[in-house]
């Protein structure tokens, strides 16, 4: 990658989309490719903290896959550009994931509330950040025509991260908190 990292081509409030033309920084689409962004900063930190080794992987690789869907949502269904696209095997292999995990684990019979170990709490954090890119993605397609596998990899994807939390806290074994309905406070 050569040049300046800044092209002054945005300092109008547009910017471009793969295939040609420009749209507003407000756009739908751009909105929830910002979001998917914002999630990939944040697995970039998850993947700084004390991991088991084959969940790294699988994080790398998701890691990986938000920018196909960045270049994705940042590329018309009809535009001639050709981008890689996400696709009903990326959805399959985190179905797989999330059922491994699942089978592993102590089967959940009440809500828990996200924390434990730092790790799972910063996986909660990615799940609660995957799960607004995924309303900004419905959003989007609302309004135009998007990759319909799009909305079910970002379901399934904050699934998979609430499991991977979820895993964290048991192999670090540290125990989940239940939830409990909380009595209100006495008046006094």
């Amino acid at each position: 990658m050569a040049g300046r990292i800044y092209t002054r081509t945005g300092d109008d409030g547009t910017t471009g989309l793969f295939g040609g033309g420009r749209v507003r920084k407000d756009a739908l689409r751009v909105e929830a490719y910002g979001e998917v962004d914002e999630l990939n900063a944040l697995l970039g930190v998850v993947l700084c903290q004390p991991l088991p080794e084959e969940l790294a992987r699988e994080l790398r690789r998701i890691s990986n896959w938000l920018f196909v869907v960045g270049a994705d949502l940042a590329t018309p269904l009809r535009s001639a550009a050709t981008v890689p696209r996400i696709a009903p095997a990326h959805v399959r292999w985190l179905e797989q994931r999330i059922d491994y995990y699942e089978g592993r684990l102590p089967e959940l019979k009440h809500f828990v509330l996200p924390g434990g170990h730092p790790t799972a709490a910063l996986l909660h954090l990615a799940r609660t950040v995957c799960r607004r890119a995924e309303r900004a993605i419905v959003r989007a397609a609302a309004h135009e025509e998007l990759n319909a596998e799009l909305v079910r990899f970002a379901n399934r994807l904050s699934d998979y991260l609430f499991v991977a939390a979820r895993w964290v806290n048991h192999v670090f074994g540290v125990e989940e908190v239940p939830w409990t309905a909380a009595e209100p406070p006495e008046q006094g």
